[in-house]
């Protein structure tokens, strides 16, 4: 069995609206979701070497390693898409997307910012979709719960508390504007697939 391994986001420290506390302790929550990941995989495995495949505890075990797999690549995808200090292409193939399904790069903003701001807790991720090429902004309120079909996600914004209150408290859209200042829109653009 291969394990699951923790990358190193550390590159992040130092950019600008993240202070290195709230990022050190993000860091942390992320390892424990590949940390959890793991365990629950070689429990899981064992449970199956054992024949215990229909048994109530294996069942509530598959539904957390859900949890717990989509929370470590989750992270995987909003660290991957930070670090950047360049405004979007707008000669690219995602701004061009972008106009063609929100009418500019504005009104996409806009909406995105409006989905991030929701109360509650979550995702706000662009999706595309893998069938018709449209990209459309969700919210997505628990890792394992809500992922549209055959989508996959090009941006992600974490907008579970552990993502700003430490250097924002409640001032959300403050955090929302300092995520944007740091998007890597080429991270973002290779995951386009159409």
């Amino acid at each position: 069995m291969t394990a699951f391994t923790a990358k190193d986001y550390s590159e992040l420290i130092g950019m600008p609206g993240f202070s290195e506390a709230l990022l050190n302790n993000h860091f942390t929550l992320y390892q424990g979701y590949v940390k959890n990941s793991n365990a629950l995989d070689e429990q899981l495995m064992q449970m199956r070497k054992d024949g215990k495949g229909s048994e109530p505890a294996f069942a509530e075990l598959k539904r957390r390693f859900g949890w717990e797999f989509n929370g470590m690549r989750l992270h995987e995808l909003y660290f991957e898409n930070l670090g950047g200090n360049q405004p979007i292409n707008q000669d690219g193939r995602l701004a061009s997307r972008l106009h063609q399904d929100f009418g500019s790069y504005d009104e996409w903003v806009q909406d995105f910012k409006s989905v991030g701001a929701m109360r509650g807790i979550g995702w706000a991720i662009l999706y595309q979709d893998a069938h018709s090429g449209k990209l459309m902004n969700c919210w997505i309120n628990e890792h394992d719960v809500g992922h549209p079909a055959c989508c996959v996600p090009i941006l992600v914004m974490d907008v579970f508390e552990h993502a700003f209150m430490t250097d924002y408290g409640l001032k959300r859209a403050d955090y929302i504007n300092s995520f944007f200042q740091n998007i890597e829109w080429t991270k973002a653009e290779e995951r386009m697939q159409m």
